[in-house]
């Protein structure tokens, strides 16, 4: 229980720091000084500016410095880190059914509290396919929920945002 809620806080918080930029992508004075530029050192440097000065939180409440908070915030990685700590949990869950794993693994996926009981009962229906064998990982364990998701006409719009 302590690794499901550990993991589950480690996720929300790395959603919230991979998410799209606040603001949008061109938000701020350090985005306007380095626009053009690519690469892990441009983007540190304009992001400590923005976050230094807090001018990117004065252009999304006053609309100003290129700044737009009319569009979705969006997480583009995979829920590794969650899934890869409670793998032998997730297992015995999706086998039964139900269960604490199973859950945190469909809120990290982002599948409202409706389509829960829909996606326990997929995940458990297709055991087999998305647990092959002892030793299989979490990116196989993922890419198969998400593949079997796409395909199901209630979870399709998660796999999509996933």
């Amino acid at each position: 229980m302590k690794r499901i809620l550990i993991g589950t806080v480690l996720a929300a918080a790395s959603m919230n720091v991979f998410a799209v930029a606040p603001g949008g992508p061109g938000c701020g004075w350090g985005n306007m000084l380095f626009e053009g530029q690519s690469g892990l050192p441009s983007h540190l440097i304009a992001s400590i500016t923005n976050g230094t000065s807090g001018n990117a939180t004065f252009g999304m409440t006053s609309g100003t410095n290129g700044c737009d908070t009319s569009g979705r915030l969006a997480y583009n990685g995979k829920p590794m880190l969650v899934l890869s700590s409670i793998m032998s949990e997730l297992s015995e869950d999706v086998a039964r059914g139900e269960g604490e794993a199973l859950t945190t693994y469909a809120v990290v996926l982002g599948i409202d509290v409706e389509d829960r009981d829909h996606f326990a009962a997929l995940t458990h229906a297709h055991f087999s396919e998305i647990f092959p064998s002892a030793d299989v990982t979490a990116e196989q364990v993922h890419a198969t929920t998400l593949s079997l998701m796409s395909k199901d006409p209630i979870l399709a719009k998660y796999a999509e945002q996933a």
